[in-house]
């Protein structure tokens, strides 16, 4: 699908100047294997892209030293996160994907833009992804940096983990770590990388998690239906929406999240951009289990891997036509609740046990069920935190450099303005994203949100 350059932007070019591999300055005695979890395997190899923005720097005059800065100390976060630096391949024996831990490094890429940062089309994601112009993906290296200098002194910086590596908690971590080591602070996190979620034996779960996931072939995975899903867009949403729609799912003395308001408002808008030939759409969150598995979620906290499950519900077209922000959210919290407890993680733990070797996904991931969404709610994402003392970013957000994908999706992370406003990733069909346009609450994301 041809995606026209928005009105107003001028065009965007980057040029690559410099590629260097950063290794751990002190690695690991020899190469070792770290065996990928069940929980892994399930989410898959796909590359997970961090955006970060930063204008420039009062105290920062050359690009250079920035560079210099940022590649001796993430030589010293590798030392702590050393599966960064590995290589992900597969077993001779299983196939499936593993980490070797021998220190090939992680790759790091530098580039000059043509333009000044406020004249980059935030909003249109497609734009910038366009020929790899800020994500220009290796295939070698599970996490590849790109460190882009504007012509007004801005900097933006990428990062892409293979979803091997870890889920957005470990990512957190992992980008947490470097900024502090940067600015010479004491690491908060000390990362565990034991990878130690065990199936019960015999394994054993749930008949519902049939329903749910499947294992699949990589043609499955190439030839998924996409179901025109492959408009890549950046929002930003007030704090006062935000507390809005969560008072009108508070009615009646309910006690609802913010994410659960705002998924009940999405998912009623939705209807209006589902085909007449459907008659249902689902909904489906992300869910971390850190702090489902041991009931306390600060032991786990320094776990670096996947603890990802997916809830799913369904609704009728009709149903969410009529039904009130309230009633859906009730929906909403009672899908999420389902997913929320230990019992489920080891299910699913058990479940891919019972399914290995080979390829697992969520039916709806994959494209089967019909129209749905899938919402990621990053609340505890560092946006404001990531700081290698260029100050805080003016933006933090997430998007995905995968051509195919069988359901839309929107990523939620708090602004880096840190007034309680949102911003939102999006992966959306065109009539979806008309339909969450016309609204006043989903804001095309521009420069002047980010007070550029």
């Amino acid at each position: 699908m041809e995606v026209e350059e928005a009105p107003g932007y001028g065009q965007f070019e980057v040029k690559f100047t410099g590629k260097s591999i950063i290794k751990a300055i002190n690695p690991l005695p020899g190469p070792h294997i770290l065996t990928l979890s069940n929980l892994d395997l399930l989410s898959g190899r796909f590359p997970v892209t961090y955006f970060y923005f930063y204008s420039k720097p009062f105290h920062v005059s050359n690009f250079i030293p920035i560079v210099d800065i940022l590649k001796t100390s993430l030589a010293q976060t590798l030392n702590y996160y050393y599966p960064f630096a590995g290589r992900i391949i597969p077993n001779p024996n299983t196939g499936e994907p593993e980490i070797v831990c021998d220190n090939k490094g992680a790759l790091l890429v530098e580039a000059q833009a043509n333009i000044r940062l406020k004249e980059l089309n935030f909003y249109n994601l497609n734009q910038c992804l366009q020929q790899g112009k800020l994500v220009n993906l290796t295939p070698d290296f599970p996490l590849q940096i790109q460190l882009t200098h504007y012509t007004c002194g801005g900097i933006s910086i990428t990062f892409t983990f293979d979803h091997a590596l870890g889920d957005a908690s470990a990512f957190g971590n992992f980008l947490v770590s470097w900024s502090e080591i940067t600015q010479k602070k004491k690491m908060s996190c000390i990362p565990n990388h034991r990878r130690n979620l065990r199936a019960r034996f015999p394994p054993t779960y749930h008949p519902s998690l049939d329903q749910t996931f499947v294992k699949c072939t990589i043609e499955e995975i190439i030839n998924m239906p996409t179901n025109k899903i492959r408009l890549k867009r950046l929002y930003h949403i007030d704090a006062s929406s935000i507390e809005r729609l969560q008072k009108l799912a508070c009615i009646n003395g309910y006690k609802r999240t913010k994410i659960e308001a705002f998924s009940a408002y999405v998912w009623k808008v939705m209807v209006s951009a589902i085909d007449e030939c459907h008659s249902k759409c689902k909904m489906g969150w992300l869910v971390d289990g850190r702090g489902r598995m041991c009931g306390d979620e600060n032991s786990m906290s320094n776990y670096i891997g996947n603890v990802l499950s997916v809830a799913f519900a369904e609704a009728s077209l009709i149903e969410l036509k009529q039904n009130s922000i309230s009633d859906i959210a009730n929906n909403v919290h009672e899908a999420i609740s389902k997913v929320t407890n230990q019992d489920h993680f080891q299910d699913l733990i058990d479940w891919i046990e019972c399914h290995r070797p080979g390829l697992m996904l969520s039916r709806i991931v994959l494209g089967q069920g019909g129209p749905a969404l899938v919402l990621s709610s990053g609340r505890r994402f560092p946006v404001a935190a990531v700081d290698f003392g260029l100050g805080s970013p003016v933006l933090g957000t997430v998007c995905s450099t995968i051509e195919r994908i069988g359901v839309a999706y929107l990523n939620q992370r708090p602004s880096a303005r840190g007034d309680g406003s949102w911003t939102i990733s999006a992966i959306l069909w065109p009539e979806l994203a008309a339909a969450l346009e016309s609204d006043t609450i989903f804001q095309p994301m521009s420069a002047g949100h980010l007070q550029l």
